[in-house]
């Protein structure tokens, strides 16, 4: 590369002249280094506390107009820790007007996909994360570095080796440089040492770290004399203080350590003849060699006082890390306590006795160390400061901890400082969360805190209070840690004391090196800034990469390794295998889990690449396969964003209600219109004083057969109602009797549905031939049966009484005089106040306004006075004959098939009224008509529903016309079982859910041949979620057929009534013109629900083809056209698994004996010849066994009910159920695996089996957790048969069912106990006050309490079943509480 000038760092020189934009109370030194950071890259060294942070927001602002959006570029700044993230966000905020979005770790960054960093890059001008993120969306191309204007990055000394800041220049800054690019970022660093490791003695190793530096981040250092900076801030005087190594007693030393080595030695022991798994004593017995460590550490650093002070923090209530249960966390706790025990036993028994009251004879008897006196006399040494702020540096987090607790105990005796420790966000030991340890450096900014004990988290990261005092009680590992302690200590006349050991000259030389080392690098640092920088060479780890053309995407021998991880950690695992790659040192091969497709990776090259070399040949492979998309990340990532994304979609629950369009019709302004005619057959089924007559419906458009001659059954208060359709031929009105007509039905029902007379009046005015779509049907009363049924004219006309003239048998009523004989059949109403009656008049009676009345009390008035007193009305012709009525009937809900409670007897209904209260409505008419005028609603909304669904499968059968379906079928499958009547979807929904799993899982597994199960389940939920199927069900114009409300006659549309105001609206959907009139809210649920049970309804009736046909025309497209399944397995499966005994337990014969091996296969069985696991074939089996079985419930049982099936599928269509039938036929001996834990398991299950029979409670009974393997080798042995059968079902299910024998049965069906509580504490109303789980080491607590009429019925489980089964076990025991308490529920 051509060597340039200094001007080599200005990559902005194409963008314009950069104007700075400085802070009024910026320093000077800062100004001169903003100056330098717009003109090239810089890295500022200052010391800590100088304000390098406010350059760098200077320098953000100079950069501000590239960045304000609709910019296409950003900023990006950089913090090695978590913690620094909000706290240098928040800085930027303060200080500049830009959008600042934040970025660490477990916001789950790692999993986001491009689309999601686009629009954070839209919202947000400067971005501030951890420099692993940057490096990952660059690597993956998610980022372009062109896209960056400004690169800060805080704590640039990290840069070297492998860190994410040093990956970030060579892989892209340094790589772009080569190939000439000149647009790139502004590189910003910020250090308070641009050295980080330990250095040499000669000037020249400083040199060469400074230079290093520098060449990998492309940047001149600025920095200033120490005098410049003392003018704004003091700097600490650095103290060394000695103490003599004497340690404690050499014999007491001995003493112990051999003890605590037997304690150690005992319980390992205790691990190893104890019945745990490999894995958890192994990981026992790690953490009771590292607390044996720690505390040896203790004893030989700290003396024996703190370490037991360890030892009792370890085995407190506060130790969180372990949960004592029945692992081997047990055996850690017992080790612990011994170990407390053993050092108490060396301490004085009196009460009176506490450390530090002769510290002189403490340390010699060996509770202390001399190092920890040395740390006491230095502060109190200090005792008498004001406002004492002091940081006490150590190397390990126990060392803070334990000191904290002697700091506590002995310093106030001597002054009332509070003392705290901070250690590492997750050190191990105990979790100390950012928040706590930021409360901590609060505290001790508002001097609640005086002291705290901090390991190097405190060096940089948390912005702490100036102090004046800094210890090092441990010596700096590197300049840089020296540098940035000391920088703590910046208050006026602060110390920085270092506490040395005597006679130690190599520590004492090398700190004397870095207090003189600031100096030696200033100096380095202004000889090199003169210079031009050095062309970067890369490291062997850049050279050889892959990159994807269309993307940009990378990868390198440096990331190869943690992107082979990413993509395995995707991959389907359960509770004993978690799948990764395993290198083999011996034969240089990479062997990937296998759910990946890819064959073993065998390589040759340098030794110590090999392994990277391996990887990115894998990485490679995956990209081509389409298992790394072209961003080199997992398939899986793009595919589980694209179904967020999906499932986020916005929905509306407002969906339009169809109206059958064969009621629907344009007024006729014609001389006369055509009405097709059918008789309305009704025959009740009980008996009544007054029958039902038979109803003309009138309709204009002829309706299909199936409709037009349709039967069926209501309910009804004393038995039920049949209804029949007979089509009579057409019949031509003139306008006059539409009118007539339509006034005759508006009238009558809207009284019997209102019972007022408010709206009809507006309604009969409205009820006119106006132009325009309706919903135009007449329904007329009828004369005479069968065949000689005619429109009985003389009742319609009764619309219009006062038409109707009579000289004879005078009566005085509210409508005028009229003839007795009017109101011997008459629809009349009385109105006392502001009610309104209505009655049905059969004639006049013998008794007038002063014939006795008897009262309901018993008592005996006349009518006149009842009328008086009752109502305030007094009758004026009290000598009229009074006339006999009863109540008109009630408009019900008929439809939903229950027979309702009586309303009382006939003999009970009639009252006399005395005509001159009475109003005449309609005469004459017979009660008889008024009676089925009453159920007309509700038969109509019948017919309407039939209609509703006929009409939809018109709709289905003008795309396919072959594919027939009873149109009750489709009613059934389109009505929710919230509008509770007779029949609803959940029968034919669960059907037709096994079925679409089952048709969508065959088809992704012929189709994807080499993708795995979580992929595959990941796909099938893209096609099958409610969300997506809502989204057909939508496309398709389901929604606006869906019934899902139960009837209420009140809000029924009345046939030519427009008082309501209600208005048509005209669709066209599928060539078809569909008619809405308002909307109700639907949720996504309902019609993804709907549009399986209309799977099932297809499947019930034309079997798969016809549902196939059905998904197709509703936009899921599935075939089950057979597709060979290639796979390379180059094995004997003889040797593998026993073929014949095998063969014959599943009655079948295996064409290819691989799959039986697959099928056995446990993901943990790592064997190279052996390339899959059952996985893929158990993804394939869950769905047909699941339909299977459904399918064989719903018609043997084809009787029960909706719910019933739901449970008896759930009860035979779980993996409990499944496993138990495994280990019954022995298929646990056969499952090909390599993890000790479900070894164990399925030993554990074992002993259980014989205690409980699967065959009474379908693994419902279960108080251990069953092996889900177990379960899911039944699933994989059906989908290898169905694979090696040529996906015949019928050879699956003569082969499976009689594993699963006996069968569940409507008689043998038990709900589970979870839903049996739930169901039960609904129904009686019992609050389930509190439910608490967790689960830590293997250990489950599950309790739960529910309160049942006052009284209180709980139960805890503490054990290692999973969650689930906990849940299942603690519901038993509340049930049978619930039962002997309140007996049988």
């Amino acid at each position: 590369m051509k060597e340039v000038l200094p001007k080599e760092l200005d990559t902005h020189s194409q963008q314009g002249e950069i104007t700075g934009d400085v802070l009024p109370f910026a320093r000077s030194y800062q100004l001169e280094a903003l100056d330098k950071a717009i003109r090239e890259n810089t890295i500022v060294y200052l010391e800590t506390g100088s304000g390098k942070t406010l350059i760098a927001i200077m320098l953000l602002r100079s950069y501000a107009h590239h960045l304000r959006k609709p910019s296409p570029f950003i900023a990006v700044f950089l913090v090695p820790q978590v913690v620094l993230v909000s706290q240098q966000a928040e800085v930027v905020k303060m200080h500049t007007d830009l959008k600042v979005g934040t970025y660490w770790g477990d916001m789950g960054v790692d999993y986001w996909d491009g689309a999601t960093w686009k629009q954070e890059t839209e919202k947000h001008e400067v971005l501030v994360m951890t420099p692993v993120i940057l490096l990952n969306c660059l690597r993956h191309s998610f980022f372009k570095l062109n896209m960056i204007k400004v690169l800060i990055m805080d704590e640039c000394h990290h840069a070297r080796g492998k860190h994410p800041y040093a990956c970030i220049m060579t892989e892209f800054y340094h790589h772009q440089l080569k190939c000439g690019i000149s647009d790139l970022p502004r590189i910003f660093g910020m250090t308070a040492s641009p050295i980080k490791s330990k250095v040499g003695s000669s000037d020249s190793s400083w040199s060469e770290n400074v230079r290093k530096l520098m060449t990998l981040m492309h940047s001149k250092v600025y920095t200033c004399s120490e005098a410049v900076i003392t003018e704004f801030m003091p700097t600490s005087t650095p103290i060394f203080k000695f103490y003599r190594d004497s340690g404690i007693q050499f014999v007491l030393f001995e003493e112990l350590e051999s003890k605590l080595k037997m304690l150690k030695e005992q319980h390992e022991l205790t691990l190893q003849s104890s019945d745990f798994t490999k894995s958890v004593a192994e990981s026992a017995q790690k953490r009771i060699t590292k607390i044996f460590c720690a505390l040896m550490f203790c004893l030989d650093e700290l003396g024996v006082w703190l370490a037991l002070k360890a030892g009792e923090f370890l085995s407190s209530n506060e130790f969180d890390s372990f949960s004592w249960g029945h692992s081997g966390d047990k055996v850690v706790k017992n080790f612990i306590l011994a170990v407390v025990h053993t050092l108490k036993s060396y301490f004085q028994c009196d009460p009176q006795w506490s450390i530090g009251d002769n510290v002189d004879s403490d340390v010699e008897m060996g509770l202390l160390t001399s190092k920890v006196f040395c740390l006491i006399d230095s502060l109190l040494e200090y005792r008498t400061l004001i406002d004492m702020r002091c940081i006490i540096f150590v190397e390990r987090i126990i060392t803070a901890v334990v000191l904290q607790d002697l700091l506590n105990t002995l310093l106030p005796k001597y002054s009332s400082w509070k003392i705290k420790f901070i250690a590492g966000h997750n050190f191990g030991l105990q979790n100390q969360s950012r928040r706590k340890q930021n409360e901590i450096v609060e505290e001790f900014r508002m001097g609640l805190v005086n002291i705290i004990v901090a390991t190097s988290i405190l060096e940089e990261g948390l912005d702490v209070q100036s102090c004046n005092l800094v210890i090092r009680f441990d010596p700096s590992p590197t300049v840089c840690s020296f540098i940035q302690s000391r920088g703590r200590a910046r208050m006026r006349n602060s110390d920085y004391i270092l506490i040395v050991k005597s006679g130690d000259s190599v520590t004492r030389s090398r700190l004397e090196k870095y207090l003189a080392s600031a100096d030696i690098m200033r100096k380095e640092s202004l000889h090199h800034s003169s210079l031009p920088c050095d062309p970067f060479e890369g490291e062997e780890y850049d050279k050889e990469s892959y990159r994807v053309a269309s993307t940009g995407a990378i990868a390198n021998l440096s990331s190869s390794i943690s992107l082979i991880y990413l993509y395995c950690s995707r991959l389907p695992a359960d509770g004993y295998f978690k799948p990764t790659p395993r290198w083999d040192r011996e034969t240089n091969t990479l062997y990937l889990p296998k759910s990946c497709p890819l064959q073993p990776i065998r390589v040759e090259g340098e030794k110590k690449l090999l392994k990277n070399i391996a990887c990115l040949e894998a990485c490679k492979q995956l990209h081509k396969i389409g298992a790394l998309t072209d961003y080199l990340v997992p398939d899986i990532f793009i595919e589980e964003a694209e179904m967020e994304e999906f499932g986020n979609e916005p929905y509306d629950e407002n969906q339009p209600a169809y109206v059958p369009f064969g009621l629907v019709n344009c007024v006729s302004n014609s001389t006369h219109t055509t009405y097709h005619c059918y008789l309305m057959e009704l025959s009740q089924n009980f008996s009544y004083d007054i029958s039902v007559q038979d109803i003309f419906l009138a309709t204009r458009i002829e309706l299909d057969p199936e409709i037009g001659c349709t039967q069926f059954d209501m309910g009804f208060d004393r038995g039920s109602l049949s209804v029949k359709l007979i089509y009579k031929g057409t019949i031509d009105l003139s306008p006059d009797l539409v009118l007539l007509c339509k006034k005759f039905q508006v009238t009558l029902l809207r009284i019997l549905i209102d019972n007022s007379m408010n709206n009809l009046a507006m309604g009969l005015d409205k009820c006119c031939l106006e132009g325009g779509v309706e919903i135009d049907y007449l329904l007329l009363p009828a004369i005479g049966k069968g065949e000689k049924s005619l429109v009985d004219w003389l009742t319609i006309i009764a619309v219009n009484p006062s038409n109707i003239m009579c000289e004879y048998h005078p009566l005085r009523t509210k409508s005028g005089i009229v003839c007795t004989c009017r109101l011997q059949d008459a629809l009349v109403f009385t109105s006392h106040g502001d009610r309104i009656h209505f009655y049905i008049t059969t004639g006049t009676t013998e008794l007038d306004g002063n014939s006795p009345m008897k009262l309901r009390d018993g008592g005996v008035t006349t009518y006149k006075k009842y009328y008086k007193q009752k109502h305030h009305v007094q009758l004026r012709y009290e000598d009229q004959k009074l006339i006999k009525a009863r109540h008109k009937f009630p408009v019900k809900n008929y439809i939903h098939g229950y027979k309702q409670g009586r309303e009382g007897e006939a003999s009970k209904a009639f009252v006399e009224l005395p005509p001159e209260l009475c109003s005449i409505v309609m005469s004459p008419i017979k009660d008889s008509i008024i009676y089925t005028f009453s159920f007309i609603p509700s038969i109509m909304h019948r017919l309407e529903s039939l209609l509703g669904a006929f009409n939809l499968k018109k709709m289905h059968l003008d795309h396919c016309a072959q594919n027939e379906i009873p149109t009750i079928k489709v009613l059934e499958a389109i009505t929710a079982t919230s509008c509770k009547e007779a029949f609803h979807y959940e029968s034919l929904e669960t059907l037709g859910d096994s079925f679409l799993k089952y048709a969508v899982s065959q088809q992704l597994f012929s189709t994807y041949q080499n993708i795995h199960e979580g992929l595959l389940s990941i796909k099938r939920k893209k096609i099958i979620s409610n969300a997506a199927l809502c989204k057909l069900g939508c496309r398709s114009g389901l929604p606006g057929f869906i019934q899902n409300e139960p009837f209420d006659p009140h809000t029924w549309t009345v046939p030519g009534d427009k008082s309501k105001g209600f208005k048509l609206k005209e669709l066209v959907s599928g060539g078809k013109k569909i008619y809405v009139m308002g909307e109700r809210k639907l949720n996504r649920k309902i019609i993804a629900d709907v549009v399986e049970a209309l799977i099932g309804a297809f499947l019930s009736s034309g079997g798969e083809k016809a549902a196939l046909l059905f998904m197709d025309w509703v936009g899921i497209k599935v075939s089950f056209n057979k597709i060979s399944y290639e796979r390379q397995f180059d094995i004997q499966p003889e040797k593998q698994v026993h073929v014949s005994h095998l063969e014959s337990q599943l009655k079948y014969s295996f064409n290819d004996r691989t799959l039986l091996v697959e099928a056995l296969t446990h993901g943990s069985y790592m064997l190279p010849e052996i390339p899959r696991c059952y996985q893929r074939l158990e993804f394939l089996g869950d769905s047909v066994l699941d339909y299977l079985i459904t399918w064989h419930l719903y018609n043997k049982y084809p009787g029960m009910s909706p719910g019933q099936l739901t449970d008896m599928r759930s009860a035979s269509v779980n993996n409990d159920c499944y496993a138990w039938c495994a280990i019954n036929h022995g298929l646990h001996k056969h499952v090909l695996h390599a993890s000790q834990e479900l070894h164990k398991h399925i030993a554990v299950t074992l002993v259980n089996f014989d205690k409980l029979s699967s065959s009474s409670t379908f693994g419902y009974g279960s108080e251990t957790s069953l092996p889900k393997v177990l379960g899911d080798i039944i699933e994989s042995l059906a989908g290898a048969i169905l694979v090696d059968s040529g996906y015949n079902m019928e050879v699956v299910w003569q082969s499976i069912k009689p594993l699963l024998e006996p069968l569940v049965t409507p008689e043998t069906l038990k709900l589970h106990p979870v839903r049996e509580l739930n169901e039960l504490c609904q129904k009686r109303s019992y609050n389930i006050i509190q439910e608490d789980v967790s689960r830590k080491d293997g250990v489950t607590r599950f309790k739960m309490e529910v309160e049942a009429d006052g009284v209180i019925h709980q139960h805890e489980y503490i054990g290692s079943a999973l969650q689930g089964t906990a849940k299942k076990i603690v519901c038993k025991e509340i049930l049978n509480s619930l039962k002997k308490v309140r007996g049988p529920l």
